[in-house]
């Protein structure tokens, strides 16, 4: 069901009001490669997670509207550290650039390692307001995307599914897998209902997905004020 003018109005104002934002100051903090690392807890974190190829560097370049905010890696599963960034002047939110996960040929202890960090972030980070599971488009959900959805469940955070690469998949497929994906998630007490489609290459649903990042972080009053 498509939106009503009115609403469709509204929806803009608020993709410029978070586009304004982000266009505005964002830096690289600090990586965090154990919890006694982590910032102060002074504003609000949105996190992403997602196996170690979904993409994620990509769509937080795409989101930030800068070229290399978040290096993409050429091997997958570099990152072991929690990456923080800041948006705003002053800082309004950060932006938590997760490990990668299902990385096959990562040694056992290194694996262990990434779970005991994200979990613990995940339980015990008062000030984390939402994440973002990153799904390839062309695989759907993998066991490895079960699991990270499983431990949001069971740390009551909330998180939108996002799929990525959208752009690489037929309509008809893409449809399919949207439906499968968007299914699955209504299993899950802590997924929300509505699926974000993204491609970072070609800026499909980034400007939507920016917009819901900036109302989980600052809550809707933020575009009435903007």
């Amino acid at each position: 069901m498509g939106l009503t003018p009115e609403e469709e109005r509204a929806q803009q104002r608020r993709e410029e009001a978070a586009s304004r934002l982000f266009s505005g100051r964002v830096e690289f903090l600090l990586s965090a490669p154990q919890l006694k690392f982590l910032p102060e807890p002074t504003v609000p974190e949105i996190a992403f997670a997602g196996r170690s190829n979904v993409g994620k560097s990509s769509l937080l370049n795409a989101l930030t509207g800068r070229k290399a905010i978040a290096r993409a890696s050429v091997t997958p599963g570099r990152t072991q550290e929690l990456n923080f960034f800041e948006v705003g002047e002053p800082t309004q939110f950060r932006l938590v650039d997760m490990p990668g996960y299902g990385f096959a040929k990562a040694p056992v202890k290194v694996v262990e390692r990434w779970k005991t960090l994200v979990k613990s972030y995940l339980r015990g980070r008062q000030v984390l307001a939402r994440n973002l599971v990153l799904v390839d488009s062309r695989h759907g959900l993998k066991d490895v995307d079960r699991e990270m959805m499983k431990m949001l469940d069971e740390a009551a955070v909330g998180y939108r599914i996002v799929l990525t690469k959208a752009d690489k998949v037929k309509a008809s497929k893409l449809e399919r897998v949207a439906s499968k994906v968007a299914d699955e998630a209504r299993k899950h007490p802590a997924a929300f209902p509505e699926l974000h489609l993204t491609s970072a290459e070609k800026g499909m649903g980034i400007a939507a997905l920016r917009a819901a990042v900036v109302a989980d972080a600052l809550g809707e009053s933020y575009f009435a004020n903007s």
